[in-house]
């Protein structure tokens, strides 16, 4: 037996499978003439649905011999003798789940009807209304299975329960986590659209400042006078594959130090400046936010980063 079935109070409509090797199974079934299918191999093919043991149509019949039309029609045709409790027609949510527990079930996806589930009486009264020696041998193997994974489950009750129980303890673990995880987001400090830093708040600016690069999925864009290796060192933060341009005045050593950068880490893009600018910009993405002081220098003296809403092609339109 495969995969474990959760308290039937809780989930009376979930599917479990017991097919662990469903292809062998299958290739066994399939040779119908031959004589090695064994009761093992039957009660791979035992799923449960609505809290009962049962087996599906389709393998029913290729135990039997038949085709499943065959089989169905003969259930219909005495269907006095297949009660709800002895055959049963699956859901679409059932057929899905069958599906998802046993590769070897995957065609019942495209059949135009959807399949019967036949519990241990109902194969007991399908040896009497399918008329052939193989399907009535078969027949008795199928009810031997049957009887021994009921006397499985009864032998390995407490194991099942304690399962049923660990797994319902962690569902409620994994919901706990959720509403702490949810909780924490809620408190955790967000990036604001203005923020001010009183002087010698320098490790507030600079992660603040982080935190914008960070949070760019598309481009960066520095616009500073004044930049040295701790600007390369702060848009390396950035993501993979976001593009990263400084534009600035040029300076011989930020020069040596951006191509040395360069050869070893993703690449920053360098503009000169046409002219000296007042004002600092940093763009993320379609994003402006005006710098009260050059990235190097933010904390050192009070200043403040406030998001603007100019678009940042009106900016760089400014800087020609």
């Amino acid at each position: 037996m495969a995969k474990k079935s959760r308290n039937k109070e809780e989930e009376p409509n979930e599917v479990v499978a017991n097919c662990d090797n469903p292809n062998e199974v299958v290739a066994n079934c399939n040779n119908l003439q031959e004589t090695t299918l064994s009761q093992y191999d039957i009660e791979k093919l035992i799923v449960t649905v609505r809290g009962e043991q049962v087996l599906i149509d389709q393998d029913i019949a290729r135990i039997y011999g038949v085709t499943t039309k065959r089989l169905n029609q003969q259930a219909k045709r005495n269907i006095a003798r297949f009660p709800e409790s002895f055959r049963f027609e699956l859901t679409k949510e059932e057929v899905g789940e069958v599906v998802a527990n046993c590769d070897h079930l995957q065609s019942l996806k495209f059949r135009p009807t959807l399949p019967y589930a036949f519990t241990e009486q109902g194969i007991g009264q399908l040896s009497t209304v399918v008329h052939s020696k193989i399907a009535i041998e078969r027949s008795i193997m199928i009810m031997n299975a049957f009887v021994a994974m009921r006397r499985f489950m009864v032998q390995n009750a407490g194991i099942l329960i304690r399962i049923a129980h660990l797994e319902k303890h962690q569902i409620e673990t994994d919901h706990k986590m959720d509403v702490l995880l949810d909780r924490m987001d809620k408190l955790s400090p967000k990036l604001l659209p203005e923020q001010i830093f009183a002087t010698g708040c320098i490790w507030d600016a600079w992660t603040y400042i982080s935190d914008l690069v960070r949070s760019a999925t598309q481009r960066i864009i520095l616009i500073d006078n004044y930049v040295d290796d701790r600007v390369l060192s702060l848009l390396d933060k950035r993501a993979a594959g976001v593009i990263a341009t400084i534009y600035s005045r040029y300076y011989e050593q930020f020069q040596t130090d951006l191509k040395k950068h360069n050869e070893q880490y993703p690449a920053i893009g360098f503009v000169q400046l046409p002219h000296k600018n007042h004002d600092r910009f940093l763009i993320v993405d379609d994003k402006v936010y005006l710098l009260g002081a050059s990235v190097k220098d933010m904390g050192a003296g009070l200043c403040a980063v406030t998001k603007l809403q100019t678009s940042p092609e009106t900016i760089l339109g400014l800087l020609k």
